[in-house]
């Protein structure tokens, strides 16, 4: 039996998750915790065998909590499951010791999948977080626009020849609020305050 903490700020995603792993008859989720801090209480409490681990949360965040239970609890399997995959929240956290690094994208079946094989001492990496890390290695610099996903960056592209949020929706078939938020995103990825200085960014870096 695969005992199991998941440790999410989110409520839905946090008993989403565990009910889906609740299936599993060689799952036992024997703790949940919505910060860092609570999280870090409740795994060296219990010392589960492997740890759903969330990165950005209040009172303790998850690059701190995973220290935290690698230095007094080494034997545990952290695994990040999280919607960030720049620098600033990949290396940290994997130096702190987390063994494997899942986006919040990742299928269920891909989560229980995980989980099975960090238990076995094998761990899984995202390919997007892998390509970075592969780059980090191989000396390569990485651009502020290779953290945008493949959407991000088709809205980009949208943005720099001029389409409104409307039309950039229309162009995509996705909803306007989408847009939106694919817009902030940009944004803060490329450390751009407004869609003129993201226009001349893609212009500037052939994007188009």
């Amino acid at each position: 039996m695969i005992r199991i903490i998941v440790i999410d700020d989110h409520d839905v995603v946090r008993k989403g998750v565990i009910a889906y792993l609740e299936t599993e008859d060689d799952f036992q989720v024997i703790g949940e915790a919505c910060s860092g801090n609570e999280g870090v209480e409740i795994v060296l409490e219990k010392k589960p065998d492997v740890v759903l681990m969330d990165l950005i949360m209040e009172n303790g965040n998850g690059i701190e909590a995973t220290k935290q239970i690698k230095t007094v609890f080494p034997d545990c399997k952290v695994i990040v499951l999280t919607s960030y995959y720049d620098d600033k929240q990949i290396f940290p956290v994997l130096e702190a010791g987390a063994f494997s690094y899942l986006l919040k994208t990742a299928s269920a079946e891909e989560i229980v999948s995980a989980i099975k094989k960090a238990y076995h001492g094998e761990n899984v990496i995202e390919p997007k977080v892998a390509h970075r890390v592969m780059n980090r290695f191989q000396g390569k610099q990485l651009t502020l626009h290779d953290q945008l996903t493949e959407r991000e960056l088709e809205v980009l592209i949208c943005l720099a020849n001029g389409a409104t949020n409307q039309e950039i929706a229309d162009q995509l078939f996705i909803g306007i609020k989408t847009v939106k938020t694919h817009v902030s995103n940009i944004l803060r990825k490329l450390d751009v305050h407004d869609r003129t200085q993201a226009a001349v960014y893609a212009h500037r870096h052939r994007l188009l």
